[in-house]
């Protein structure tokens, strides 16, 4: 049986049925998938620039994540010492209220001001994230990096902010007035027992010497939490910085990588009804073509 023979016109028509068939396919794709360049195959060069710049947002966006957490470790170690803070005002505030109390009355303001002393320590102790705690341990740090090209980073020491640091270590030891006094009721056991009943038996100055030798051992202990807390939020600070760039740099990579990759969704629509209109008028072509061929095909019977 001989090939069937096509006149040159419906030949034409069929490749251009053809060719909007393959260009058809090829739009519907990219409305579905939103991407004009989806593989290598589409555009080499395009998707691998595209995909450089992808990998790249997606290493930032993991530095990203932990700077997030470096900056969580900071705040909770902030928030810890504000806590602190807080508990070392109320025991300056029973140091005055003894001032003008009877004995009773300062035994039980003994036992309220190694209470608060205690609390301190469970307010630092309590001030970790993710196993670390960078205000109840002098030895620790944390390193947090900010790019996976280069060693840009940022080192955080903790610091040792317990009631045996901020107050213990500031001259407590000694044996005069105030500071025999807090090395008492600062004890471990907690009771360093007497206290503040025990004012008159201080022999190396006055009742009143002692009490505000103790305000001001308190207040150095307050001064150094708002020293070490200012360096921790200093670093939360930058941090924070390094966030936003990270943030607005990989919104300008993934921009970039789109801008080679993405389809225009607008473009692609008008071109598939462009497409369709003219998939139907090569149909009509054909069809027309076809009533030509049997008219001649009567005119021979």
């Amino acid at each position: 049986m001989s090939d069937i023979t096509l006149t040159s016109g419906t030949r034409n028509t069929l490749i251009s049925l053809q060719a909007d068939a393959h260009f058809m396919t090829r739009t519907e794709n990219r409305l579905t998938t939103g991407l004009k360049v989806a593989s290598a195959i589409d555009n080499a060069v395009n998707y691998y620039k595209s995909k450089a710049l992808s990998d790249r947002a997606a290493d930032f966006f993991l530095r990203k994540s932990d700077i997030d957490q470096g900056i969580s470790s900071m705040k909770a170690g902030v928030n810890g010492g504000t806590l602190a803070e807080s508990i070392l005002k109320q025991m300056k505030g029973l140091v005055n209220s003894v001032r003008t109390a009877d004995s009773s009355t300062r035994t039980a303001l003994s036992s309220q001001f190694s209470d608060l002393a205690r609390q301190v320590n469970s307010a630092i102790g309590d001030a970790s994230y993710n196993g670390l705690n960078l205000v109840d341990n002098s030895s620790a740090t944390i390193t947090v990096y900010f790019s996976q090209n280069t060693t840009a980073s940022i080192t955080a020491k903790a610091f040792n902010l317990r009631v045996s640091k901020l107050l213990t270590t500031m001259g407590v030891a000694a044996s005069s007035g105030g500071n025999q006094l807090l090395g008492n009721m600062l004890a471990d056991a907690g009771a360093g027992a007497a206290g503040f009943s025990v004012l008159t038996s201080q022999s190396s100055m006055s009742p009143a010497g002692v009490l505000d030798k103790v305000s001001a051992i308190i207040d150095r202990g307050i001064s150094r939490i708002r020293s070490q807390a200012t360096l921790l939020g200093g670093n939360v600070s930058f941090l924070q910085s390094r966030v936003n760039f990270a943030d607005d740099y990989t919104n300008t990579l993934s921009d970039g990588a789109g801008k080679m990759t993405l389809a225009d969704l607008n473009e692609e629509g008008a071109t598939l009804v462009s497409l369709q209109a003219r998939q139907q008028i090569g149909i009509q072509a054909l069809g027309i073509a076809g009533q030509q061929q049997s008219a001649m095909l009567s005119l021979l019977h």
